[in-house]
């Protein structure tokens, strides 16, 4: 069993989206994504079978896809096939909790 606390990586950069992998296995992977205030991860897709999930842990945002955006704010969960395109643009600072299945 693993015991994580997600407090430990609040880190923020006026620069670059800050990324930590919590979790990597056969079966699934686990990122927490840190974007400050307007930074944006762009629209992207991965063209293999899989899906990803993507939770709102603080901020507000919007999430996007190749054709449309969603408002994002805490709590928001975003659940989509990995092929589909997706990205992020914060709006404040803003953590995002990603699942991976399989993991790339």
């Amino acid at each position: 069993m693993k015991r994580l606390n997600l407090a430990d990586s609040r880190e923020f950069s006026p620069i670059a989206i800050r990324s930590l992998v919590l979790h990597d296995s056969p079966y699934f992977k686990i990122i927490n994504f840190n974007l400050g205030a307007g930074q944006l991860f762009p629209v992207h897709s991965h063209q293999i079978e899989g899906q990803l999930s993507m939770l709102v842990l603080e901020g507000e945002g919007e999430f996007l896809s190749d054709t449309a955006s969603q408002p994002a704010r805490a709590g928001d969960l975003l659940i989509s096939e990995i092929s589909e395109p997706h990205g992020v643009r914060a709006k404040t600072e803003m953590r995002l909790l990603v699942t991976i299945a399989p993991p790339i």
